[in-house]
């Protein structure tokens, strides 16, 4: 399926020269959206995945009907301050900034495949952190998938060595 057709380009936002690639569009028809998270669920069944994360808000999206179709958990990795039990977290570089990333302490057993997800491979700053928490709760991430990569930003370089699973390239 070309899921190009189902994504909006919405210029100069959030800034100026900015071309933000909506997903809305695609999740809002139906036979897109399944078929976009299918094909995820496809590529997940060869790796023996046990647990899919994903982080908020648009990990969630993805992640979330592929672990149901593969009938196993989902583990949120959240901002800090949003899970309620104990944690664990890493500070990651943005932009302008830094920011933290958590996940519960018991989200991961150790040595269970993990499959990491989200709408966008961009920089890889946010995917190499959920990276660095699996693997700190002694998780094997044994894939990473995206709705979307942005090959100009070359985020997969920080994804060396990790499979990847993109479905549209800008």
């Amino acid at each position: 399926m070309d899921y190009k057709k189902y994504i909006t380009v919405v210029e100069d936002w959030p800034k100026k020269g900015v071309r933000f690639k909506d997903i809305t569009t695609l999740m809002d028809n139906g036979t897109a959206y399944k078929a976009a998270v299918d094909e995820i669920v496809k590529y997940s069944e060869d790796l023996n995945i046990d647990i899919v994360v994903g982080p908020e808000a648009r990990g969630f999206i993805v992640g979330c009907p592929v672990a149901y179709a593969l009938a196993i958990g989902f583990a949120p990795v959240r901002k800090e301050g949003k899970l309620p039990r104990e944690v664990i977290k890493v500070n990651y570089g943005l932009e302008y900034g830094e920011n933290v990333l958590t996940l519960h302490k018991d989200a991961i057993k150790p040595g269970q495949r993990v499959l990491i997800t989200d709408d966008l491979l961009a920089t890889g700053g946010t995917i190499e952190a959920t990276i660095k928490l699996v693997e700190e709760l002694g998780g094997v991430v044994a894939g990473c998938a995206f709705l979307i990569e942005l090959t100009y930003l070359n985020g997969r370089d920080k994804l060396e060595g990790y499979d990847v699973l993109t479905l549209m390239k800008y």
